[in-house]
């Protein structure tokens, strides 16, 4: 892979995360100096999602609806696969069986078993793999991160994380992120995953033991679709029928964690948390300061010094659009020309094409292994919900 002057990427899928996708990989070469250049070479996706539309809307130079054919053709280098959580494992392992690169979309897999197979297949063929935990690429969350390596605020004690989101009303039907079979879970792994991993990432810390999990299904069942999603979160038709199915997962989780650290920390998400429309983010406490960051409000991060004298202490919102001091952002706008998710997947693109080519990524890019770790630690809240005691980590396999 180093020593080509291109990668040639397949999307298999479609749909809200391959827009973002698609729109990343077509901005990167663009906007970085990147080592080697992304070619949009090919996007799989379902006849009825009409894959040779997506191609030309974004760029593709190749459709097809064929995924095995597209994984197994020499001319792929990277597969990147944004498919419901249920179709993760299958291109995943078969990319990896044909020694490509692979980049997945969180979680990395609808069920922990698949979730180990995965990572254990990666480890044995020795491909390099990523996952898109995108908000680690947010410049304010990079900057936490660095922050926390720096010492700025010390030991840490306490950890509050939340994912709230209020799409998932009545008027919304039988998406496939409502099935169990295709998703695995509810808003536990599709907000809780995220704000595991960005715990994890910034804090430095690991999961030990979970306990006093709460997991609950508002609406229980929701009208059966009557067409195909239109490519967002919620964007099924509207549907017309009277026929009704059952809801299989979770509409919100909360549960509350010890780190190896010795920190505790408390996390929830919930989809019909009403009046916040993406609000993901942490408060991060420790022996010399804190850090907050806040999604709906992504380009600051506050940070409170308690090393100053005290009579001058207090919050700071730092805005995080200087480039040179705040990462990624020298490559896109000046200061306060503020950024937006978008540029989260172009970010991860390009630190994907820096470890391609042999080059360390601007902050760390989650593998299949490390993946594994922040399901292994969803798996776990979920047996506590049910089981109603505290779980060990050294338990969840």
């Amino acid at each position: 892979m180093a020593q080509k002057d291109r990668v040639n990427i397949a999307l298999i899928g479609q749909g809200f995360m391959g827009r973002t996708h698609s729109n990343g990989w077509g901005q990167v070469s663009r906007f970085f100096k990147t080592p080697v250049k992304a070619v949009m070479h090919t996007v799989f996706g379902m006849p009825n999602e009409d894959p040779a539309a997506m191609a030309a809307r974004w760029g593709w130079q190749n459709s097809s609806n064929d995924w095995q054919a597209v994984v197994n053709s020499p001319e792929i280098d990277l597969v990147d696969i944004v498919t419901p959580n249920f179709m993760h494992a299958p291109p995943a392992k078969a990319a990896i069986a044909a020694g490509k690169a692979v980049a997945c979309e969180k979680p990395i897999a609808g069920t922990l078993a698949e979730a180990r197979e995965m990572a254990e297949a990666a480890k044995k063929a020795k491909v390099k793999t990523f996952v898109w935990y995108n908000y680690r690429r947010v410049p304010a969350v990079a900057l936490a991160h660095r922050l926390v390596k720096q010492g700025a605020i010390g030991e840490i004690r306490h950890v509050r994380a939340k994912y709230l989101q209020d799409w998932a009303d009545e008027s919304v039907p039988l998406l496939w992120r409502f099935d169990k079979k295709l998703s695995g879970s509810g808003a536990h792994g599709d907000l809780n995953a995220h704000i595991i991993d960005m715990t994890r990432f910034v804090t430095g810390g690991e999961i030990t033991e979970i306990s006093g999990a709460i997991a609950e299904t508002f609406i229980k069942e929701r009208k059966i679709m009557s067409g195909v999603a239109a490519g967002g979160i919620a964007a099924g038709m509207k549907s017309d029928k009277a026929e009704m199915g059952k809801v299989t997962v979770d509409d919100t989780v909360l549960f509350l964690a010890k780190f190896n650290n010795g920190a505790v920390g408390s996390y929830e998400a919930a989809r019909q948390a009403t009046g916040n429309q993406n609000r993901n983010g942490f408060e991060i406490n420790g022996s010399k300061g804190s850090l907050k960051f806040d999604f709906e409000d992504m380009n600051y991060l506050e940070f409170y010094d308690a090393t100053r004298p005290r009579e001058v202490q207090g919050w700071t919102k730092i805005m995080c659009t200087h480039g040179g001091s705040h990462p990624y952002v020298e490559n896109w706008w000046p200061d306060a020309h503020i950024l937006g998710y978008e540029h989260t997947f172009a970010n991860q693109a390009f630190d994907i094409l820096q470890v391609l080519a042999g080059n360390e990524p601007t902050v760390p890019i989650p593998d299949f292994q490390d993946a594994y770790q922040t399901q292994r630690v969803m798996e776990a809240a979920l047996i506590c919900a049910k089981e109603k005691h505290a779980i060990k980590m050294s338990d969840v396999k």
